[in-house]
């Protein structure tokens, strides 16, 4: 019986970092020749990281990438590996390098490049124009990238059915967004079963810039079934011994496939490359992966902002991090957040008091810092407010108090942070929601200041659902049950709550679910159910203050539609069709 013996090496790449990369590749080559592999795969564009955006348009970025693509070459003796690179032809492509036994084989070209949602590769790549197989201990294996697998028609099909591809591996660099694990595992179950024909499937893993890779690569028998199954969000080798006779058997069971390949007709030319027999050393050691379970949808979350979190402090060259603590659930959460990903000895909290600042929320500031075991201080701002509205009074005169001294308050919180990042050279972590930024209840150069935003993609009903789970974890309330228990409120006047401004959380945010990752009108919106004046005033606050999305601190995509690279408004725009 023919077996393949396979690695995945789910990795966590640095976009940019050419040797780094290069060194964790050759590790990875090393584990799995040491183990017994046949082959191993590394995610799409491993080489230069994912995604690398506007470097690709640096000739010299070209350069050294292809620099490191042939130093590769050189570590693969008595393995083959799969490598995602940038290849240069008559114009550049998004590549999978076959390299068997020290010799570069065959270039695959990425065939269907996604230009949506964050996807811009349209903007700098060309498309391929070829499947391709190779054939390595008798075993027929077809390679193709990411989105190429998610079309019924593409090359998967192609590879399978005319190139005689008993395996398809799938190298990917797949962005998470909430329950995507599961989504992706059952589309490639149905290529898998539609097809007969075991795929491969690899996911690269951790944070780069907004985005989080979820990781969870994962083999798949050609009836469907989940074989074995990487982590999530943890940098992994998978390893997996292959009966690709079960899969001859398995079609020629199947007439239906012989009609298929007679009258339908192949969309893509396809190359073969035959490689040279390759028996894995040290076969005793190879051992099988399991199946690892994927995440619930809440402890998902909060791994996945926490990867994003790690990354983007340590990938940035930072070392600890501060933010400020209102009493409030939204900064609880990203202290917990901070204090899990970062350890608590880089986490620094400050309270900023003003006269309207509850005795209750100050009481739970000090008690979650002292939960967390985070460095901690109170300054005051009453002081500093006073001071303003003395200053200003003789141009604002006798005009009412309005948002403009409420905004003053959250300024000044803005400039201690600033100033602490500053002179101790801290990342400020700004602790405002999808909710609240959607429909701009936050103040520009206030609230909003940061340089990363942990929680900006998620919504206010799920900030407590996260909180609630971080409770569970310790088996304690942690974070505070006064917390979770309190009416939300900015504290910038007197007995000011949420819903003074706002609809209730449990009617904003489905609204907003609607609006900005749906694309609902509002007569639809309206038509589930919703309130017509909520809708419209709803709808009115998320139009108007893409000016203050824009200025906002980059946040980690958690939702299927972020504010930046996933949703593009113009800020001017007199468009009317919301009928508001």
């Amino acid at each position: 019986m023919r077996i393949l013996r396979l690695a995945l090496a789910q990795i966590n790449h640095v976009v940019g970092d050419f040797k780094g990369n290069y060194q964790k590749i050759s590790e990875y080559i090393d584990r799995a020749r040491d183990k017994g592999a046949d082959l191993i795969a590394f995610p799409e564009l491993c080489l230069t990281g994912y995604p690398p955006e506007d470097l690709l348009l640096k000739p010299g970025f070209i350069e050294e990438n292809l620099t490191y693509l042939h130093k590769i070459v050189d570590k693969t003796e008595d393995i083959t590996a799969i490598i995602g690179f940038v290849d240069r032809d008559d114009d550049i492509y998004n590549s999978a390098a076959i390299i068997h036994h020290k010799k570069l084989a065959g270039i695959y070209h990425k065939i269907f490049l996604p230009n949506y949602g964050v996807f811009d590769e349209d903007r700098y790549f060309q498309a391929g124009q070829e499947v391709l197989v190779f054939v390595l201990n008798d075993v027929t294996i077809g390679v193709n990238i990411c989105e190429d697998i998610w079309y019924p028609g593409g090359p998967t099909r192609d590879q399978a059915l005319y190139g005689g591809a008993e395996v398809v591996i799938n190298i990917s660099s797949s962005p998470y967004y909430y329950g995507k694990g599961i989504s992706r595992y059952r589309m490639l179950a149905t290529r898998a079963e539609d097809n007969v024909v075991i795929v491969a499937y690899l996911n690269t893993v951790g944070g780069q810039d907004e985005l989080v890779f979820d990781g969870n690569s994962m083999v798949i028998s050609e009836e469907g079934s989940l074989i074995s199954k990487s982590p999530s969000f943890e940098e992994h080798l998978l390893l997996t011994t292959l009966h690709p006779d079960n899969v001859f058997n398995k079609r020629i069971h199947d007439p239906r496939r012989r009609k298929e390949k007679i009258f339908i007709q192949p969309d893509r030319t396809l190359r073969k490359i035959p490689l040279a027999t390759s028996a894995g050393k040290n076969v005793d050691e190879f051992e099988n992966s399991g199946i690892i379970e994927f995440l619930d949808l809440t402890a998902e979350v909060y791994k996945a902002l926490q990867t994003g979190l790690i990354d983007y402090v340590k990938k940035n060259g930072f070392g600890k991090v501060v933010l400020g603590i209102s009493g409030g659930i939204d900064s609880a959460l990203v202290l917990a957040i901070a204090a899990d990903s970062l350890g608590k000895e880089n986490v620094i909290g400050i309270s900023m008091p003003s006269q309207f600042t509850s005795e209750q929320s100050k009481a739970d500031a000090r008690k979650i810092a002292e939960n967390f075991g985070i460095r901690f201080y109170e300054i005051p701002i009453t002081d500093l407010y006073e001071n303003y509205l003395k200053d200003l009074k003789p141009v604002f005169g006798k005009r009412k108090k309005d948002t403009t001294e409420e905004n003053i308050q959250a300024r000044i919180r803005g400039n201690l942070l600033m100033a602490f990042s500053n002179k101790f050279g801290l990342l400020v972590l700004a602790t405002g929601n999808k909710s609240e930024i959607s429909v701009g209840y936050c103040t520009l150069y206030g609230d909003m200041v940061g340089g990363f935003s942990v929680i900006k993609d998620v919504y206010k009903t799920m900030v407590y659902d996260l909180v609630r789970y971080r409770n569970n974890l310790a088996g304690t309330d942690i974070i505070p049950q006064s917390i979770l228990n309190k009416a939300p409120s900015a504290e910038l006047k007197e007995d000011q709550k949420d819903t003074d401004s706002l609809p209730p959380y449990d009617i904003l945010d489905p609204i907003l679910k609607a609006y900005v990752e749906e694309d609902h009108s509002v007569d639809e919106i309206i038509s589930f159910g919703f309130e017509e004046r909520t809708v419209k005033k709803v709808v009115k606050l998320i139009d108007q203050n893409e000016y203050k999305r824009r200025q906002a601190a980059p946040g980690i995509k958690i939702t299927n539609r972020a504010f930046g690279k996933d949703r593009r408004f113009p800020i001017t725009n007199r468009y009317t069709g919301n009928n508001i």
